[in-house]
């Protein structure tokens, strides 16, 4: 579903966010992109998503070569980035026949799309108010539920439980489930929290200074007796890293 070879990101100034990296993930997986602040998931999963134009490397994504074939890219996945999309203050059922038709869709096909995707995140009836209307669960739920409007085969999640009250995470944890049980869905997720990585996915890949420092199951990755969080620190350090958006 994935394949990259050699992917990598400089920007103006010389700065390389990510240098060379090789992923793989295959259809059906649930896999956790893990690494520290700045590390390069954010950038990874930007060019990933044809949000963000590679400067070295290849990829293909959901069947289809990332720089030649953007578009088609772009129809068979769904992005959810960290930050929420939704308008606050306008009914999500017209920004979600908005969302339907700018994928081509005709109002029934997105009227009957949306009447599922709701009822698979336990939204149905919520579409008539605005975001801000919404908790924080709900709102993120919503979030994804965009994404899923044209049922496409890779949903990549950007920390998709951030702020979340532990039932809230919960909840969204056992729909990120239902989506690869019931519908086959290949998901590749980034995360800070490793509890959640654990839980989840069936495979971590972590990232550290722009390069893949680790990969395996998480069972294979806590050797020795280790935890995850111990895992995790081995490989990246314990310093903390400034905020950065890469």
């Amino acid at each position: 579903m994935i394949r990259t070879s050699g992917l990598g990101k400089t920007f103006d100034g010389g700065v390389a966010a990510v240098e060379g990296v090789d992923i793989t993930v295959e259809p059906g997986e649930i896999v956790g992109f893990l690494g520290p602040n700045g590390a390069g998931k954010t950038t990874t999963m930007r060019m990933l998503t044809t949000l963000l134009r590679p400067t070295s490397g290849t990829a293909t994504v959901a069947g289809h070569d990332l720089a030649g074939e953007p578009r088609e890219v772009r129809r068979r996945i769904g992005y959810v980035a960290q930050g929420s999309g939704l308008a606050p203050a306008t009914p999500l059922k017209d920004d979600l026949e908005l969302q339907g038709l700018l994928y081509g869709l005709s109002r029934r096909e997105v009227a009957a799309r949306a009447e599922e995707v709701l009822a698979r995140l336990e939204l149905t009836g919520l579409d008539a108010r605005p975001a801000a209307a919404l908790s924080g669960g709900q709102r993120r739920r919503f979030d994804i539920a965009f994404a899923l409007l044209h049922d496409p085969a890779l949903l990549f999640l950007d920390e998709p439980t951030t702020g979340l009250d532990p039932q809230s995470r919960a909840a969204l944890w056992d729909h990120i489930r239902a989506l690869r049980a019931d519908h086959g869905m290949t998901v590749f997720l980034t995360t800070h929290y490793l509890d959640e990585a654990g839980a989840l996915c069936d495979r971590l890949i972590v990232i550290d200074h722009g390069r893949i420092v680790a990969e395996g199951t998480p069972a294979e990755l806590k050797t020795g007796g280790r935890t995850l969080d111990d895992v995790f620190l081995d490989l990246t350090g314990r310093a903390p890293r400034e905020e950065a958006g890469v």
